[in-house]
């Protein structure tokens, strides 16, 4: 099938990227019934702390990192939105310190609405992220969707030594964001018409960078903690890192990096409604100051697609952690905050 005029990805999406995430206090909401079987002692990480991966343990130096992400459209370009998507999955297995292995496709896709060759310039998009991690994709599963819909299963592998969980971080723990905020917001304004090439080509470039810097974070005995900000925004998963470690965060919220122009869309009311969704979902458990704007709670729950790694180390290895992000070209990394015992709220920005 090959029809001459289609309608632009994003118009088939009611949200993009991983702002479709369901609303943490809705999906905690909808799994608190749900029963589970009792874990084996062989499953070292599970559901329990909102972690990035399952981690199954299979000998005395080897686990498998298992991972899914999948979403719809958040840019137009069918190969980038396949690459964003695969960039953004594999990056899971990164953020619990493991190494890619192999990836299986999932596809969701309007087959009358779109031509294969439209499809196939996402799946290619896909293969290339693949490519670039250095894993096959090595099968998938596909179905005739109404919105279009693509990801991956990602599998990996990691030393039971050097898991790096979401729940481990320590008082007096540093914070380090390894990618500016803001790829929400930039969606939103290329759903209106007002982002730029320039910064078309500043999402693209951010959201296709693969969190390769994980493993090597992960040797560190220093680095307590690991994660990476994607749908619940950085708030979100900085609340995940706190209440699993049981401390309290606090963030320099003139320290955290932005994308380039992101604080004026927010300051022109371009946000994504899933920041709005965001903040209901855990405002309750966030200080803030008095003159916080809306446009900069919008940015600090801005959901992340494809966002960057999060790392909660002792301080005497915060020139280590900058080194290795230098090292794997992540120039705007920064230390954004720290870690302290466990306070009536969970995350303090300052």
């Amino acid at each position: 099938m090959n029809q001459i005029n289609e309608p632009r990805l994003t118009s088939l999406s009611h949200g993009g990227g991983c702002g479709c995430k369901i609303a943490p206090s809705v999906l905690s909401e909808i799994l608190k019934g749900v029963p589970h079987l009792p874990f084996p002692k062989e499953l070292l990480i599970g559901i329990e702390t909102s972690d990035d991966a399952a981690v199954y343990q299979i000998n005395e130096s080897q686990a498998i990192v298992a991972t899914t992400d999948f979403f719809m459209p958040i840019v137009d370009d069918p190969f980038d939105f396949g690459k964003i998507a695969a960039t953004n999955a594999i990056s899971d297995i990164y953020a619990m310190g493991g190494t890619p292995l192999f990836a299986l496709a999932l596809v969701g896709m309007p087959i009358k609405v779109l031509s294969n060759k439209t499809i196939a310039k996402i799946l290619e998009g896909g293969a290339e992220a693949c490519r670039s991690a250095g894993i096959p994709i090595a099968g998938g599963h596909t179905i005739d969707s109404v919105e279009p819909i693509y990801g991956l299963v990602a599998i990996g592998i990691v030393d039971p030594k050097r898991i790096k969980s979401n729940a481990a971080a320590q008082p007096g723990d540093v914070l380090i964001l390894g990618k500016p905020l803001g790829v929400g917001i930039l969606s939103a304004a290329l759903k209106k018409d007002v982002l730029g090439p320039n910064g078309y080509a500043e999402m693209i470039a951010n959201t296709t960078k693969l969190n390769a810097a994980g493993p090597d974070l992960a040797k560190l005995s220093g680095v307590h903690a690991l994660t990476d900000v994607t749908g619940f925004g950085l708030a979100g998963h900085l609340l995940e890192l706190a209440r699993g470690s049981n401390c309290t965060a606090h963030i320099d919220w003139s320290q955290v990096p932005l994308l380039s122009n992101v604080q004026q869309f927010a300051n022109d009311g371009i946000i994504t409604g899933a920041s709005g969704r965001n903040w209901e979902s855990y405002g309750n458990e966030v200080v803030v100051p008095s003159n916080f704007t809306p446009a900069q709670q919008a940015l600090l729950t801005d959901p992340q697609t494809s966002g960057g790694l999060l790392v909660s180390c002792s301080s005497e290895s915060v020139k280590e952690v900058l080194e290795i992000f230098n090292q794997h070209h992540f120039l705007g990394a920064r230390v954004i905050g720290q870690m302290s015992k466990r306070q009536e709220k969970a995350l303090v920005i300052s």
